[in-house]
């Protein structure tokens, strides 16, 4: 059985130690496109040399900076075939600044796994300790795998948002460049359905797409250079759920709504008539 629930659902993922450098946090940034306004002070404080400020979303590829090969799935219990998988949601929560430069061990654990009859959902969730023991981050991120439903287990919930009945506040449009994932990948996400024809056809897209992390840390950046000033101290939370792809050289559009201390988004892509990218998209800024 690809997914026994019995033996997956709670089991403990292998400990991770963490290591970081600025030079690691410029490459991230780059791989979302900063730097696109060269001449804006705000943006380049995403680039300094020494203290480059840490967009949050950065906590998604922390753990794979140093990986050279693909990644494989698997749990206790779950063995799942790369090409049958997308990535289905993403959350990250801080609980201060990501420093410029740091060491951190991440504990993880197999948080949820849901029956959606023809797919599975698995979450894992992942708790990130700085070098001083205090808690840094905790992400959730839940993958989507086609065919491995069927099992008996429950759907899970809904985590709709509603976006508000009126005109968006922000409007933000971010161009992504056509080498957009081949940049990206070298934060170690090597999954060839980013990068490789053939591969990407074989799992039914025309083209590689761009990664769904890639995606989600644009969308992040959009929303804190249009609304907190820059500001990526600010950002006290972030999550979304994938509802479709980015083509590397499409532009992808955010729509922000202030509602108190969140922000809700939606994200599309201009080209193919606002076809959805991200959805229930929330970002949770700091008091």
């Amino acid at each position: 059985m690809p997914i026994d629930p019995k033996v997956a659902l709670g089991a403990a993922l292998p400990t991770q130690e963490l290591a970081w450098e600025p030079s690691d946090v410029q490459l991230y940034h780059l791989g979302l496109g900063a730097g696109a306004r060269w001449t804006d002070p705000r943006e380049l404080r995403y680039l300094h040399d020494r203290e480059p400020q840490v967009l949050p979303t950065f906590a998604t590829v922390a753990a794979t900076l140093r990986d050279t090969d693909p990644p494989r799935v698997s749990y206790p219990g779950i063995e799942i075939d790369l090409a049958k998988v997308v990535h289905a949601s993403q959350e990250i929560v801080t609980h201060r600044p990501i420093p410029a430069a740091g060491k951190a061990t991440a504990t993880g654990r197999v948080a949820e796994i849901w029956d959606k009859g023809s797919a599975a959902v698995v979450v894992e969730e992942i708790s990130v300790a700085g070098s001083d023991g205090q808690p840094l981050w905790t992400a959730r991120s839940a993958i989507f795998a086609k065919g491995e439903g069927g099992f008996g287990g429950e759907r899970g919930p809904s985590n709709k948002v509603e976006l508000p009945d009126r005109a968006p506040d922000f409007e933000v449009l971010s161009p992504t460049l056509p080498q957009q994932a081949l940049l990206y990948r070298m934060l170690g996400d090597r999954n060839p359905l980013h990068s490789d024809p053939e591969f990407a056809h074989d799992a039914g897209f025309p083209d590689p797409i761009l990664h769904g992390r890639c995606s989600y840390g644009i969308v992040c950046k959009a929303a804190t250079d249009a609304v907190l000033d820059s500001d990526a101290t600010r950002v006290a939370g972030f999550r979304a759920r994938f509802a479709g792809v980015v083509y590397p050289g499409e532009t992808i559009r955010s729509r922000i709504w202030r509602t108190g201390n969140e922000l809700v988004i939606a994200a599309t892509v201009v080209e193919r008539d606002d076809a959805p990218v991200l959805a229930d998209v929330v970002l949770t800024c700091t008091e």
